[in-house]
């Protein structure tokens, strides 16, 4: 509980992680230095449970509030959402001498990013993340973004926001399966980069699951404090920031074909994480038992490890459009036993056959 700090130059801002931290929205986006409209992003679920409170802090510290919502799920994560929102934000008046509140998941916060990165060529932004996977990663790094037809998040900008305000508290709304789904997140910190924050995650998994605020807090905190360790040496993914893509190309590829409909993100990532560690046992860099004790964490948190029914040349396509991919070859993270990350370069086909997906 309280504050991180991201230091990028010009770009550091604030991880606030408390709860009740809704309450102390305006008076924070004062303290950064936040004039102008408050544009409010988010969806319908989300202001309904939390839009009140988010306008009576905001213009409890003098703002005037616009509310601006978009359509709930990964599928409406496109250029006609965004479109949507640049309607909306000039029908409200929102200038360049305002700022965005992104006020939700990981869809809201990577829409409403992009949103203000583009609109008047870029206006602040703030995100106040509502689920467990945008708290511990999506609104931290400033990763923003939309999904193209044939593969996920290959628009986007990196547009760091001015400060995420995170309050646990949102948590006890979430829906079940979302909130799970966002374990996966915080189970990839562990197996690449801190084996005993992963062995924390095996031995108190039943007090996370019962949403126990002392453990939320802790892995909350870990998460952040990870991955912005991570962002600050490599803002701009030129390198090591790849780390964090660990189960997500193949996850992200399962997701794709799916309609980003039978799969929520964390469910395709908890699929892809077991895959790579496949592939790092293919490779040498884990052993069997690594992988067990992945694919068990990984179950134990309430995530199916079982592959989803596929198209291979479909499943082979999506892989392909891997943003990631550069002259054929994927950057793919695999895990070197746990707790160290390795990467390697491999083309579609080479990732199938590592992964036992080759039949």
């Amino acid at each position: 509980m309280g504050v991180l700090s991201v230091n990028l130059a010009e770009n550091s801002y604030d991880i606030v992680i408390e709860p009740g931290a809704l309450a102390s929205l305006g008076e924070r986006c004062r303290a950064v230095g936040l004039n102008g409209m408050a544009a409010v992003i988010s969806n319908p679920t989300v202001a309904a449970l939390y839009g009140t409170a988010v306008q009576r802090s905001l213009e409890g510290a003098g703002y005037r509030v616009a509310h601006i919502e978009i359509p709930d799920g990964e599928e409406y994560k496109n250029s006609a959402t965004l479109n949507q929102v640049y309607d909306d934000l000039l029908a409200a008046g929102v200038d360049r001498g305002s700022f965005v509140v992104a006020l939700g998941g990981g869809v809201v916060g990577d829409v409403a990013g992009y949103a203000a990165a583009t609109w008047m060529r870029g206006i602040p932004f703030v995100q106040v993340p509502t689920t467990l996977l945008a708290q511990v990663d999506s609104s931290v790094g400033g990763k923003t973004g939309i999904d193209h037809p044939k593969g996920k998040n290959l628009i986007g900008a990196f547009y760091q926001p001015r400060l995420v305000l995170v309050d646990i508290e949102t948590l006890v709304t979430l829906d079940q399966r979302q909130f799970r789904a966002g374990l996966a997140e915080v189970i990839k910190y562990g197996v690449i980069i801190d084996l005993p924050f992963f062995e924390f995650l095996e031995t108190n998994s039943s007090a996370i699951l019962a949403m126990d605020a002392d453990a939320l807090i802790k892995i909350i905190h870990r998460s952040c404090q990870l991955k912005a360790q991570v962002v600050e040496l490599d803002e701009k993914e030129a390198g090591l920031r790849a780390i964090l893509n660990y189960g997500h190309t193949l996850g992200h590829a399962f997701e794709s074909i799916s309609g980003y409909c039978t799969l929520v993100h964390g469910e395709a990532v908890a699929i892809g994480m077991v895959l790579a560690a496949r592939i790092s046992v293919a490779e040498g860099l884990c052993s069997q038992e690594d992988l067990t004790r992945i694919s068990s964490l990984i179950a134990r948190c309430g995530l199916s490890v079982e592959i989803p029914h596929y198209d291979r040349k479909q499943l082979l396509n999506a892989v392909a459009a891997d943003k990631k991919s550069k002259g054929g070859n994927i950057t793919f993270i695999c895990n070197r036993g746990i707790g160290m990350y390795a990467m390697l370069h491999h083309t579609p086909e080479e990732l199938l056959i590592l992964s036992r997906l080759e039949a």
